[in-house]
């Protein structure tokens, strides 16, 4: 084999290496946050409201922001409405493909190693779907398309989604990698429909 063959198998073993490891620090993190907070009281009350980020109760507020701009005659908020129920779409349709094709345990099962790790996989069943999260993806796919529109409530906004976000791993249902994936996600997901939908001139 060729020195600079040998360099690349040793660049690609290396990387690997470092991959184990960061995947390692991320069960470990997450089943320690697990472990220590899932059943705290605030851990658990914060962890029910972050649902409203779940599918359907965003859906629904989506809509809900059309359905009042439509009634006011507010073609703004009836645009960021519209921008969010796209955002979220297209959020939900990325991370659900991802979680179609990749396994991996939830951290409040405390699995087997193995079983926490990333892998190609078809199991569409909640508890082996940690990866990516979800809720982090449409929340901040909701959040980015509020602050596009409305500059000045993107403090209130990032912040109700960095929320969501944070609870996620304390509360079991998320690792570490699979938030900061997720939020990923949801900030691409937007910027596509930013690109589709661009706010016009003079708003």
């Amino acid at each position: 084999m060729s020195a600079g063959g040998s360099d690349a198998m040793g660049k690609k073993r290396d990387a690997k290496e470092q991959a184990k490891r960061l995947v390692d620090a991320d069960i470990d993190a997450g089943r320690g946050l697990a472990r220590e907070l899932h059943d705290h009281p605030v851990v658990k009350v914060a962890g029910w409201l972050s649902e409203v980020a779940d599918q359907p109760p965003t859906v629904a507020i989506n809509l809900t922001t059309i359905a009042i701009g439509l009634w006011r005659g507010d073609a703004r908020l009836t645009r960021t409405g519209v921008r969010m129920l796209a955002a979220h779409g297209l959020a939900t349709l990325a991370k659900s493909v991802i979680k179609a094709n990749v396994d991996r345990a939830r951290p409040h099962l405390f699995s087997d190693r193995e079983d926490h790790r990333p892998k190609p996989g078809d199991t569409d069943e909640g508890p082996q779907n940690s990866f990516p999260s979800g809720h982090t993806a449409g929340a901040l796919a909701v959040a980015r398309a509020v602050a596009r529109e409305y500059p000045g409530a993107a403090g209130p906004a990032y912040a109700g989604a960095a929320a969501v976000a944070a609870i996620q791993v304390p509360r079991g249902t998320h690792f570490p990698i699979d938030v900061a994936v997720g939020a990923v996600i949801g900030l691409v997901a937007e910027a596509v429909v930013a690109r589709v939908l661009p706010v016009p001139d003079g708003s």
